[in-house]
């Protein structure tokens, strides 16, 4: 009896530590079967996040595809995410974001043993030197962004051989020379963002292959030639903007054919006139900004088809003959910017719609009354430069006070002098001259006159991408450095479009006008957001 128990309890005991080795066993072969990041890949990411001073938010003591990682979940940043495959026991990086983040220096050359990434995204940091050729070795690439960085030298090249390319950026960066030809190759290309990118010369004649394109972004370039014709075959176009730039008109006719097209800027053209009627079956815009583009003879009744616009712009152009009575037909149109033209006779009576809450006709020989709804509430006009009578609107002072502007201003004010602190309260300077306040609210078509009559100011424009609203004067709590007037600094006016003063009845003789800037906007530092630069044109009596 106790010989028989003993055997039950040893044989117990046996099975027993059968189990724990075969669960040994069986964990041991998990961990073998989980597939582990190629070697050459973990040692590439482990000097990325070196040289980048990333440790502290990506572990590499674990593998860096391991599941459920924080780093490479879809909205991490940081984030490094992996493709593990199935049938196989090796993992490959395919998606690397180092977003806003501050890295600088040169693009690592240990970026480019990544060969399977498919989504790289260093926007808006402060690298620097060329985007080096080796780029052209990351083949599968999707998506691509360098945007708002410091990188100079030439657009490679070898970015033409990355033809899975979706989406390609390199927008706010110094690079200079011609964008190369061999972008053309990126026949699946569907965003190019290279706004601002420092690029010059023709646009390639090879860009004609970028049919799949959806949204170009190129104005701030200094490009040349002609406006392409061939952009008109890109019928998917839902987003074209080419502002700021050397190229010459007309607009080609073949842009008709642009019909998804829901956001259009095209501005400073040179060359030969356009005129309006590419638009006709252009209803699905929302945005239309042609200012400066040289467009001429009248505007299109037809244009009140394009019933989904909130905003158009076609100031500073050579416009003609009347506004149409079919623009009280745009029931959602917000802005609308016509100045500067050469339009002439009465505003439509039921020009200022519901929605509309800017309207600027200014400088143009416009005659009559104002329209109905003119003092509805939340409504800015700029009639500065035209014959209509002004008497019932709320700046009417203003308006009296620049109606010399259609004529000649006569010495109703004994004035030699004025000085303004634009966008702050009345200041005096350390060296005892009174600068005028300029604090009063401005909208997106305003005019105020100083009490004295000395002086006005216009604005036009409308900030339409900027997601904070319209703000038409900055302001700043840090002290400015080289003056001892830095009160006078820390507010500025800002303005989208046109921002015009007006020196009113002063004397007969010459002027010196002293024009005072500061930085007061941008970062003065290291970050990225210290990267911006600004350039605007200033006119002194048209010149």
């Amino acid at each position: 009896m106790n010989t028989s128990k003993s055997f039950f309890v040893v044989s117990y005991r046996v099975m027993e530590v059968l189990r724990f080795v075969l669960l040994v066993l069986w964990l041991l072969q998990l961990v073998s079967a989980q597939p582990t990041t190629d070697p050459n890949e973990v040692a590439a990411l482990r000097k990325l996040i070196d040289q980048w001073n990333l440790g502290s938010k990506i572990n590499l003591t674990i593998d860096p595809c391991t599941q459920n990682v924080p780093w490479a979940a879809q909205d991490a940043n940081p984030r490094v995410a992996c493709d593990c495959g199935s049938g196989t026991n090796t993992c490959h990086i395919t998606h690397l974001k180092v977003y806003a983040l501050d890295i600088r220096g040169e693009i690592p050359m240990e970026l480019f043993v990544l060969k399977e990434l498919t989504d790289l995204n260093l926007g808006q940091n402060v690298l620097n030197g060329s985007i080096p050729a080796e780029i052209g070795q990351l083949s599968n690439m999707q998506y691509l962004s360098l945007g708002i960085n410091n990188l100079t030298g030439a657009v490679p090249s070898e970015l033409g051989s990355l033809t899975k390319l979706l989406s390609l950026s390199f927008s706010s960066n110094n690079f200079s020379g011609p964008l190369p030809t061999n972008l053309g190759n990126l026949i699946s290309l569907q965003q190019l963002y290279i706004d601002s990118s420092g690029v010059s010369g023709p646009i390639p004649q090879k860009f004609a292959n970028l049919k799949s394109l959806q949204t170009l972004w190129a104005s701030d370039n200094s490009f040349t030639g002609k406006l392409p014709e061939y952009l008109g075959n890109f019928t998917g176009l839902t987003d074209l903007r080419l502002e700021g730039t050397l190229l010459e008109g007309p607009i080609p006719s073949s842009f008709a054919a642009l019909t998804n097209l829901q956001d259009l800027r095209i501005g400073d053209l040179s060359g030969e006139d356009s005129s309006l009627d590419f638009l006709e079956n252009q209803t699905n815009l929302s945005i239309l900004s042609l200012r400066n583009c040289r467009l001429s003879g009248q505007i299109p009744d037809g244009l009140s088809k394009l019933t989904k616009l909130l905003y158009m712009d076609l100031s500073f152009n050579k416009l003609t003959g009347q506004i149409p009575s079919s623009f009280e037909d745009f029931a959602l149109l917000q802005y609308l910017y016509l100045g500067n033209n050469k339009l002439t006779g009465e505003l439509p009576a039921g020009i200022v719609t519901p929605k509309l809450s800017a309207l600027d006709v200014s400088f143009n020989p416009l005659f009559g009354s104002l329209p109905l709804n003119s003092a509805k509430s939340g409504l800015s006009m700029n009639l500065v430069g035209t014959f209509i009578d002004s008497d019932s609107l709320m700046e009417k002072n203003a308006f009296g006070k620049l109606q010399c502007l259609k004529t000649k201003c006569t010495n109703k004010v004994s004035s030699a002098s004025f000085s303004i602190k634009c966008g702050g309260t009345d200041q005096t300077s350390a060296s005892g001259i009174e600068f005028d306040a300029d604090s009063e609210t401005l909208g997106a078509a305003s005019l105020y006159a100083s009490p004295d009559g000395q002086w006005a100011v216009s604005n036009t424009g409308s900030f339409i991408s900027n997601p904070n609203g319209n703000q038409y004067i900055a302001m700043t709590d840090s002290q400015i450095s080289e003056t001892l007037d830095s009160e006078l600094y820390k507010t500025a006016r800002i303005s989208p479009g046109s921002l015009r003063y007006y020196g009113l009845g002063l004397k007969n003789g010459k002027y010196s006008v002293e024009l005072h800037f500061a930085e007061i906007e941008m970062d003065d530092s290291q970050s990225w957001k210290g990267l911006g630069r600004r350039l605007f044109d200033v006119y002194v009596q048209v010149k």
